[in-house]
């Protein structure tokens, strides 16, 4: 467990608010903090994937499908050997 301190700035109005609503304890930050990080890695993926569907790269043989698999397979067993 890390401990982060945090100073906000905050309009009065909100701050009272978000404190009444109890928003500004540890638990309800890290909550906020774990949706925020979940909709960041989302929109990464959907801008890869936006990216990839605009470089209409020619459709795959199976065989060149089963290359790429056996090379990653390949690349994970070396790795894994290197861990022992």
């Amino acid at each position: 467990m890390t401990t982060v301190e945090l100073k906000l700035s905050l309009p009065d109005q909100l701050a009272e608010e978000a404190r009444a609503a109890g928003l500004l304890t540890s638990e309800t930050v890290e909550a906020l903090l774990k949706v925020a990080l979940r909709a960041k890695r989302a929109q990464a993926f959907f801008e890869a994937a936006d990216a990839f569907a605009a470089a209409q790269l020619p459709p795959m043989s199976m065989q060149e499908i089963q290359a790429e698999v056996d090379a990653a397979r390949r690349e994970r067993r070396e790795k894994n050997a290197d861990r022992r």
